[in-house]
This record gives C-alpha cells, structure tokens and sequence, in this order.
C-alpha cells in the first residue's frame, strides 16, 4: 500500500484488524494458578461461556477441564473473591461454586457438594487433609431478621459431614489462614474498619490440635498503619511474610517470640530498598514469592515502576546492601501469581509486547549473587492469541512528569499504531486518558487486546498511575488520603496536558475513561476541571454519600480515609460527588453498567444520565442483564467498546 492510501482516513477511523469480536473470541483471563507435584492447575475466565471460571489441570503439557459446566469457581467473599479452590496431596480439588457459593469437591472425576450453608460465602481455602478438614475464610450474610450484620470469620469445614466450626471471629475481617506442614500450627491475618488491608492490618500465629483448639495466640507483625501480605511457611517450618513498616513492601522471616510478653516478636528483615514484593489484596490468596527450597525464595517486585523477577537466596546471613537477590532475566517484564513445588515453578507473566501468559519452570542454574539466575520455561497458555501480526501492537512507553504540586507521577503511552495507516502530515491523535480502578490499584504495561482495539484505530492512550496507586511504595499511595476526587483528578488532567505540550496528542481531542473508582475519577475531571471533550464511565460512581452508606462491607469506610470519616465529613463528600455539581459539566458522557452490580449500584449511573440528559448534553448509557462490578460476558464486551467507539466518532465528527 502506498503512502498517499495509507493518509486517507482521520485517526480515530482507521480500519482495524482487532475488531470487538476478536478480542472476546480468542481471549481468556488467567489466574490462581497452583502446582502440585507434576500437576499444574489454574482458572480460566471464559467470557464465550459468558464468564464461566473453569479450573484447568495441566500435565505432561496435556491441558483438560477439570470442571465441567455448569459449574463455575468463584468466590464472592468481599465481592471481588480469590482463594476459590485448593488441592490435596492427591490432587482431589475444593472449589467454591458461583451460583451458591458452597464448597464441592472433584474426585475421580465425581462432584460431591461439601457444604449447604445459608447465606455463608468462602474464600481462602486451604486443605488440612492430616484432619480431614478444610479452613477457610467465611463471610456470613444474616437474614430478614434482628441481626442484619454481616461477620467475616475464619472456620473449620469437615470434608466428609461438611459441618462447618468457627475457628476465630471478633474482628472485622480476616484473611490468609495458613497451617504449617504439621498442621500444628495456624497463621492469619486480621483488621478492622476502617482500614482496607493495605492501609493496615495484624498478623497472628497460634498452636492448634487435632480438635482445631487454637491456644498461645501471638500477634507477632503488623499494625493499624503498617500493613502484612502473603504469609507463607516455608519447606522447613518457618513462618515468612511481606511487611510495608519501612514504608515500602518487604519481605521477613518471622524467628521467635521472647518468654517477656513486654518484648516484641523477633522479625528478621529480608530485603530492602525502593521495592515492593507485596499488592493490596483486594482479592485472596496473591502470591508474590514462593519456595525452591529451604533457602531459596522466587519472588517478583517493582521498583522504579518496572517489574522484576529474582531469585532470594537464605543460604547466607542476609546482607541488606546487596538484597542476596540474583535477578532472573526472562522475556517478559511483569509477573504474578508466584508457585512452586520445589523446583517446579509457574507464573503469570507479560510484556509490553505480549499478552499474559501462564509459564511452568524450572530454575536450571543459580550463579552467583550478583549474576542472573537462568530460568528453563515453557508457555502452557496465553490469555489471547489474536492471529494478527505484531506490528498491528502498540508498544507501551514508560513515562513521568510534574504534577501541577510538583510532585513526580508515572503514565505509560501508546501510540497509534496500525501497519496499514499513518497519521497525515502535521496530525495529532486523539488521545483517551485511562484511570485504573481502586484507587488503590495500578496501571500495566502488559499487552491488552482492548487497548489494542483504540490503538490500532489511531487513538493514542495514556495510561496514568496517578497519586495513590500501588507499586511506589506507602508515601505514594498515601499521597491521596483525604484527596480523592481531587489530586486523583488533577493527575490526570496534567497527564493529558503533559501529552499535549510534548506533541503526542490534538488537545481538542482529549478523552477520558475509566471504570469503577477510574469511572468517579472519569466524572470528577468532566465536572470540575476543563480539559477534556468527552468521557465513558464504566461502573463509576457520581454519588458518594449514598456509596458511604449504601456499599458491601469490605468497602464500607474505604472513604473515610480517601475524603474523610462519614457522616462527620458529609458535607466534603457532596462537594465531591459529580452528581451534586452536573451544572458545571458540559461535554458529552457515555456510561456502561451493569444491573446486578453491588459495589457501585446502576442508580448512581441512571441519576447521572437523567441529569446530563436535562442539560441536553449528548449522554449515553448502556445496561446489561447479568453484569456485575466488571463485565465477563463477550457479548457485553463487544458491544461496550463498538458503541464506546462510535460515540467518539460521532462526539468528534471523525468520520
């Protein structure tokens, strides 16, 4: 195709190989991968089986469902869920059932349900198969009756009777029940309102007998302001766990506990630096880190913005100045979902340059500490395999600016991009700001078919991991307590200006979407700020004091840290609410929801709609049957970004 062709049509209207149907056709979302001996297992989210979550068994490279329709793995502890199934020694799975949420077990290919509890929910599994028991992470939904209140507890479940004991409860929430090798002792973490994990959390170590009686219960890590993740023992029966009390996520080992009640536990630190081995756990049971062995840990982290994979060595008194980590040099740039089985490893991984993948490995040699560590992998299955070439991809490129405080945020762009197109002479693209969710969460660089979508059809993206997010450690996530809605917003106001003054973007074609809490942000920077044209809205909430009072419990005071404690700071949550000021917005919207969501409930985008529409605004909404709080099925994805995309053709005239 000659040049003069390739110029013809406007960016925003190219003819794109990626179409909606593509993306959902041939694509799948990987998680909680597990690997027991020579098995692997993992769930895939199929959005043709309108969102079914079907646990997959690996061996000899050989893939098979394990579980058959109709049954799906998903928990919906907390809402968001995780930990949703666990496997014994003899590779029987418990797996949690979306439609009813009870536990049934797979063995020989024979479903067996567990538990018929009423209105309880579970998370978290794990298998103590010594005491024939699972423990797990219960989450109680009462009634009609006097006791409206939901209870998060941790409980025994009997594999054969199904009968269900409550292990501990008093708190308000609870995660990560961990049982040592010998079932003789039992690790958890717990908090209490109004701190989200990340913000805070306990970790506790108890002794436990076979009649699952817990006795000398320490709180041995953690605080209201110093947050735990992922505790794990180790091959040897030693408790380690990842801690933020420098400020950043790091890993220890938990060492003893002095006859003094008045000392302090004895943690040993593990690592250092501007690094971050640990997440937000908005769902169960993330692995960062896993054991090879005694004395060798493999573990992922950020630092500077970027992901690593390495190798943690214990053979050798710890010597923070050099971490003892040798870095592991593979393909790819972002890793999750750490596992092993001794030597046999997997993970999820990704790039800018290819879609996430689930990888099975073997560390074939350990170097020296300040040497790579050479990794022996294998792809079992990537999250898409659209048959399109790669110079249809938009590569993503890491960048940072100044906010208008002059402080330092990171954003990744992507050029459009498409080998059959190019911009005309003197063309600037439209650009579509993107705000993650949480706002506790973090953009990724990993390939996206969806972003793909917008590339590959002249839009260039800019995906910004404004103040507050994960991944730069607690000062950074911090910078947004008591200035959501306003630093988040400004953020991405900067970044799309940023954009503009550097020649990456037509500042009359500056978009922004987002969904859930990026759907609020979406709202906030349309009503109070003027720089962008248009906006979509995926689930985003306009309304925040009915949030504060009308939101699932895990979620509950989230806000009292992000605006302030409610109903004490009521009038600062309508200042802030787009709903209450939709006077001052006056460019078009396009919203997305689900009817079923309970996170952000579908008045909050119907309010917004009624009101933008008497402005006579050009205002859209979609609503789905079935939808929750993220859309699973395919049809709903395709139609989502095909009248996402015709909204800004029509917005902005472009074709």
């Amino acid at each position: 195709m000659n040049n003069e062709n390739m110029k013809l049509d406007r960016a925003g209207n190219w003819t794109s190989a990626i179409s909606s149907s593509l993306i959902t056709g041939d694509s799948v979302s990987i998680d909680e991968p597990r690997v027991t001996g020579d098995a692997l297992y993992y769930i895939e989210r199929r959005p043709q089986e309108n969102g079914r979550c079907v646990i997959v068994q690996v061996r000899d490279s050989n893939r098979s469902d394990a579980l058959p329709a109709p049954y799906s793995c998903r928990s919906r502890v907390h809402e968001y869920g995780g930990g949703s199934y666990c496997i014994d020694e003899q590779h029987t799975l418990y797996f949690v059932n979306d439609s009813d949420q009870d536990i049934y077990r797979i063995e020989k290919q024979q479903i067996k349900r567990i538990t018929t509890a009423q209105g309880q929910r579970f998370a978290d599994i794990i298998c103590d198969s010594l005491n024939g028991q699972l423990i797990a992470v219960c989450e109680t939904h009462p009634g009609h009756g006097a006791d409206t209140e939901i209870k998060n507890s941790i409980v025994s479940i009997d594999i054969d009777s199904g009968a269900i004991d409550t292990l501990i409860e008093g708190d308000d929430f609870y995660a990560s029940p961990r049982l040592n090798s010998t079932a003789t002792r039992l690790c958890w973490q717990s908090w209490n309102h109004p701190n989200m994990p990340w913000d805070g959390n306990k970790l506790w170590l108890a002794d436990i007998d076979e009649q699952l009686q817990l006795s000398d219960r320490k709180h041995i890590a953690g605080a209201d302001k110093v947050s735990t993740f992922q505790p794990q023992w180790s091959p040897d029966g030693q408790l380690f766990f990842i801690s933020d009390d420098t400020g950043w996520w790091h890993l220890y080992r938990y060492i003893t506990t002095a006859t003094d009640i008045t000392e302090q536990p004895v943690c040993e630190q593990l690592t250092a630096g501007d690094k971050e081995f640990g997440l937000p756990q908005w769902v169960f049971a993330q692995s960062t880190y896993a054991f090879i062995s005694d004395t060798e840990i493999a573990c992922s982290y950020r630092s500077q913005g970027k992901s690593c994979l390495a190798l943690l060595s214990l053979a050798d008194e710890p010597q923070l100045a050099d971490f003892n980590l040798s870095a592991i040099d593979p393909q790819w740039q972002e890793f999750s979902s750490i596992r092993a089985d001794g030597n046999h490893l997997c993970f999820i991984a990704a790039s800018s340059s290819s879609f996430p993948q689930l990888i099975s490995a073997r560390i074939s040699a350990r170097l020296s500490a300040t040497e790579r560590t050479e990794l022996d992998a294998s792809i079992i299955r990537s999250s898409s395999r659209m048959p399109i070439s790669n110079d249809h991809y938009s590569i993503a490129r890491t960048i940072d600016f100044k906010n208008r405080f002059q402080q330092t945020v990171y954003a990744s762009y992507y050029p459009p991009t498409n080998p059959d197109k190019q911009l005309a002479d003197g063309e600037l693209p439209p650009l579509i700001v993107i705000c993650h969710g949480g706002p506790t969460g973090q953009s990724s660089i990993a390939l996206d078919p969806k972003k793909q979508f917008w590339t590959s059809r002249g839009f260039a993206l800019l995906d910004v991991n404004y103040s507050g997010s994960t991944g730069y450690g607690r000062e950074y996530r911090s910078r947004l307590d008591g200035k959501w809605g306003k630093l988040d917003v400004s953020d991405c106001c900067d970044a799309a200006l940023y954009a503009v003054s550097q020649g990456l973007a037509d500042e009359r074609q500056l978009i922004i979407r987002g969904s859930s809490a990026g759907g609020y942000t979406v709202l906030s920077a349309l009503t109070f700020e003027n720089v962008f044209s248009a906006g979509a809205s995926y689930y985003g909430i306009s309304e925040l004091t009915s949030l504060a009072s009308d939101t699932h419990k895990f979620e509950a005071r989230y806000l009292d840290r992000l605006i302030g404690p409610y109903p004490e700071a009521k009038d600062l949550y309508q200042q802030r609410s787009p709903i209450n000021h939709s006077e001052q917005l006056n460019c078009p919207v396009i919203f997305f929801q689900g009817i079923d969501d309970r996170v952000v409930p579908k008045e909050q985008a119907e309010a917004m709609f009624t009101a933008l529409s008497k402005k006579g605004l050009t205002v859209a909404a979609q609503y789905y049957e079935g939808e929750q709080h993220g859309f699973r099925k395919a049809e709903t994805i395709e139609q989502s970004l095909e009248n996402e995309l015709s909204f800004y053709q029509l917005v902005f005239k472009l074709k």
